[in-house]
């Protein structure tokens, strides 16, 4: 169980303008390790940074961007270790930087996280980049230089820093998107800090769910409205949740809630508080209000049994 006074410091470090990540998701890994010490953390990071700093100076001041991205890869995926866990994905420690640091294995978003903390250090400016399916990076290059990327030097985390042509990045698409997904450039666009960490929490949440490890989920739903209130699955999510722990009372505030912000004015039920009474048919929203509207019934008739 979080406090709520954990939530506020995760949400002021994540809307800290300060550029590093790192601070922020040590406190994610705080969900599963309460008592971290993330010092020695922070200094290996800084250790990593001078290290990457000087094969990147070897190269010269005229070493273009593609150049200065390698040496920062290699340094990070041949001579520290780090390799994408391609064999348990699923593994919630893959979203842990503390975990990362570790076993030197994680998932794209993570590897990312500490291919960009390094970078930083390193002088090396590299960007997030929230690809559909498969979180990557960037580098812009110089002025007059091109590459397969464009103006920029795309890079996946995952697989040991590899290049990406706009090419690759399509094929990349389809495969988690569809064949018929268009790509577009757009894409790859830099994605902002607080985009960074809402996409480490729902992916969190997601290995959560699939552990049916509830009150882990629960709490990074929690984290997840503290970033961004206005989230509507993450209050439904929290209340479905809150259901499946038996807290009772805070699921039906969160589903009522739910219904009301979501519900269409046709939708509206007539009991006047703005809850979906679907009956099943029609679009996808419409069945999902109706399921909703379902556990809202079952859980006031649960909540009046108690009182």
């Amino acid at each position: 169980m979080i406090s709520e006074d954990f939530i506020r410091r995760f949400t002021e470090v994540a809307n800290s303008p300060a550029p590093d990540l790192a601070p922020a998701a040590f406190l994610i890994a705080r969900l599963e390790y309460p008592r971290l010490d993330t010092s020695p953390y922070l200094d290996q990071l800084d250790d990593m940074g001078r290290e990457a700093a000087a094969r990147v100076g070897a190269l010269g001041d005229d070493a273009g961007a593609a150049r200065r991205v390698s040496a920062i890869s290699d340094y990070l995926f041949t001579e520290q270790g780090f390799a994408g866990n391609q064999d348990h994905y699923d593994d919630p420690r893959n979203s842990f930087l503390n975990e990362v640091l570790d076993r030197r294995t994680g998932i794209p978003i993570t590897l990312a996280l500490v291919y960009m903390e390094v970078s930083r250090r390193a002088g090396v400016p590299i960007h997030g980049v929230n690809f559909p399916g498969h979180f990557l990076l960037k580098s812009p290059l110089e002025p007059g230089a091109s590459g397969g990327g464009g103006n920029q030097v795309i890079v996946d985390p995952f697989h040991d820093g590899a290049i990406l042509s706009e090419g690759d990045c399509e094929s990349l698409l389809q495969r988690y998107a569809g064949k018929d997904a268009a790509f577009d450039p757009r894409l790859l666009a830099r994605a902002t800090k607080l985009e960074i960490l809402i996409r480490m929490l729902v992916n969190l949440k997601q290995i959560y769910v699939k552990l049916r490890s509830f009150p882990q989920a629960h709490a990074v739903t929690r984290l997840l409205l503290g970033l961004d209130p206005s989230a509507m699955t993450e209050l439904r999510d929290r209340g479905l949740l809150a259901y499946h722990l038996n807290h009772y009372q805070a699921a039906l505030r969160d589903l009522e809630a739910y219904l009301r912000f979501t519900a269409r004015p046709e939708e509206a039920d007539s009991d006047g508080d703005g809850n979906a009474d679907g009956d099943g048919d029609g679009d996808g929203e419409k069945d999902e209000h109706a399921e909703i509207w379902e556990h809202v019934k079952a859980l006031r008739r649960r909540v009046a049994s108690l009182n």
